[in-house]
C-alpha cells in the first residue's frame, strides 16, 4: 500500500512540473544545443547526478595511454614502443634521410611484418629486490636493476627459461652476485635461440667455477626444458661491466647452437657475434649481396667479419672471399662455418682490417669488392685509408649507427669513394636504432 507521505510527494512533484513546463520547453532547445557542442567536443564530461545545480563541471581529465610493458620507462631499451609502428618507419626514414643528405639517394625502409619477440638473444643480469631474486637489465646510464620478467623484444621461450632458473636459484640456494659487496655465485644469464634451427643455448656466467650442485641443476633445468640443446658455466671473477669472461666449461651438450641464414647453417657460440634479428638480417644481406654486384670472378674482403656470415653467403658469387677479425673465437667459428657449408674459396684470419688491407696492398695484392660491418662506433680513418690505398671498385657498407655512418662517409668522400645509394632496414623495432647499408663506388678521378 502507498503511504500519505508518498502520496503527497506525488502531488508536490506534479505541482512542479505543471509549474515548469513552460521552462522545459525553453530548455530543451539548450539542451540540445549543449549536446551538439558535447558531440564535437567529447572532451567536454556529461554531469553527473551528485553535481549541485550551478556547480561547473570538472573537466574530462585526457585518458592516459597504458603502456605496453610496465618498466619501458624505467628500463630505456625499447624508446618507441607506444608509438605506432608505421610512425616509428617514418621517424627513422627522416633520421637516416637527414643524416645521409648530401651523400646520396635514401631508400625506403624496410619493415617487419611482425615487430614484436625478434630478439634471439636475451642478456638478464641478476640480483635481489626486497629479497626476491631477479633478472633484467640495468637502467640506462646507471647501475640500477630494473627486474624483467616478459619482454615485448625478447624471444618468449628465452624469457621463460630465465623465469625457470629464478625460481631455480631460491630451490639450489644459490646467491647472486652483488656489485658493492664482491659477494655472490650467478652474474648473468645469456640465452640464444636458433630461429630456424630451434637450438638453444645458455650461459651461466659465474665468479666462482666450483658450481655446487651443477649436475642436479642442470637436470632440473632440463625438464623444465628439454628443448635447451646446450649449457654452458663461464667463469667471470673480475670486477668489470663486461658480462662474459675468457673461461668456460660446457656443461652440457656440444657448447654451440647452429642456426640458418641466407641458405647456409652457422654455428654460433657464446662470444661470437651473430645478428640479433634473423628475419631482417636476411633481408640485409640480400640487399648487400646485390649492392657488390658479384659476378663469380671477384675477390672480396669481408672485413670485420665475425663468425663469417656475410663473407660465406657472398662466396657462391665469388672468386675468392677473405674474412678478417679481430675476434679469435669468431674467426674459430668462421672456419667451422666454411667447413660446415663445403665452402672451399674462403679464407679467415685473426687480424685487424686495417693493417691486412694495407700489406695487402704493399704485396701488390688488390681486391674488387670490400664489406665491411663495424660497430656501433663506426670505422676508422686508418682503415678508410687502407681502404684507399687496396682500391678496391666497390665498397659495400653495412652500419648499426647512420650516425658514425654519415661521418665515415665523410672520411670516405675524402679518399674518392662516394656514396651511390643507402637502404635503411629496421632491424631494432621499437629502439631508436637502425640498421643500414650503403653502395660506395671508387670515383673516375680515382681509377
Amino acid at each position: 500500500m502507498e503511504s500519505a507521505g508518498k502520496r503527497n510527494g506525488n502531488k508536490d512533484r506534479q505541482k512542479t512540473e505543471k509549474g515548469n513546463d513552460k521552462k522545459r520547453l525553453t530548455k530543451n532547445r539548450g539542451w540540445q544545443a549543449e549536446d551538439a557542442r558535447k558531440k564535437q567536443n567529447p572532451g567536454v564530461r556529461k554531469k553527473s547526478g551528485e553535481e549541485k545545480r550551478g556547480q561547473a563541471p570538472e573537466p574530462e581529465r585526457p585518458e592516459v595511454q597504458k603502456s605496453l610493458c610496465p618498466v619501458s620507462k624505467r628500463c630505456g631499451g625499447c624508446q618507441l614502443l607506444d608509438i605506432p609502428y608505421e610512425r616509428q618507419l617514418q621517424k627513422k626514414q627522416r633520421q637516416v634521410e637527414e643524416l645521409l643528405k648530401g651523400f646520396c639517394k635514401v631508400y625506403p625502409i624496410q619493415g617487419m611484418e611482425e615487430p614484436f619477440h625478434y630478439r634471439n638473444k636475451v642478456h638478464g643480469a641478476f640480483g635481489y629486490q626486497k629479497g626476491k631474486v631477479i633478472s633484467g637489465i640495468y637502467k640506462e646510464g646507471s647501475h640500477q636493476l630494473v627486474a624483467v620478467e616478459q619482454c615485448m623484444l625478447e624471444d618468449k621461450k628465452a624469457d621463460e627459461i630465465m623465469g625457470t632458473i629464478r625460481g631455480l636459484l631460491k630451490s639450489f640456494k644459490i646467491k647472486t652476485y652483488d656489485e658493492d659487496t664482491g659477494y655472490g655465485f650467478l652474474r648473468h644469464v645469456l640465452v640464444k635461440r636458433g630461429f630456424a634451427t630451434g637450438q638453444i643455448m645458455v650461459v651461466l656466467v659465474t665468479t666462482s667455477p666450483v658450481f655446487p650442485s651443477k649436475n642436479h641443476f642442470v637436470k632440473a633445468l632440463r625438464e623444465k626444458h628439454p628443448e635447451i640443446t646446450t649449457i654452458i658455466q663461464n667463469l667471470n671473477d673480475r670486477q668489470t661491466s663486461m658480462v662474459l669472461g675468457d673461461r668456460e666449461n660446457v656443461l652440457y651438450g656440444k657448447g654451440y647452437i647452429e642456426d640458418e641464414l641466407c641458405g647456409r647453417v652457422f654455428r654460433v657460440s657464446s662470444r661470437s657475434f651473430y645478428q640479433v634479428n634473423p628475419v631482417q638480417t636476411e633481408k640485409l644481406y640480400t640487399k648487400a649481396m646485390e649492392l657488390a654486384g658479384l659476378t663469380g670472378r671477384e675477390t672480396v674482403i669481408d672485413a670485420y667479419c665475425g663468425i663469417g656470415t656475410i663473407g660465406i653467403i657472398a662466396a657462391e658469387k665469388a672468386g675468392k672471399v677473405i674474412g678478417v677479425e679481430l675476434n679469435q673465437d669468431a674467426v674459430r667459428d668462421g672456419v667451422g662455418n666454411a667447413r660446415r657449408n663445403h665452402i672451399d674459396n674462403i679464407q679467415f684470419y685473426h687480424n685487424d682490417a686495417s693493417r691486412f688491407m694495407t700489406r695487402m696492398a704493399r704485396n701488390g695484392e688488390g681486391a674488387d669488392v670490400v664489406f665491411m660491418d663495424p660497430p656501433r662506433a663506426g670505422s676508422t680513418e686508418e682503415f678508410v685509408e687502407a681502404v684507399k690505398v687496396l682500391r678496391p671498385k666497390r665498397v659495400v657498407y653495412v652500419s648499426c649507427n647512420p650516425e658514425t655512418m654519415a661521418r665515415d662517409l665523410g672520411f670516405f668522400s675524402k679518399k674518392g669513394y662516394k656514396a651511390a645509394e643507402a637502404w635503411p632496414f629496421d632491424m631494432f623495432p621499437h629502439t631508436e636504432n637502425t640498421e643500414v647499408v650503403c653502395l660506395l663506388k671508387r670515383a673516375a678521378r680515382n681509377v
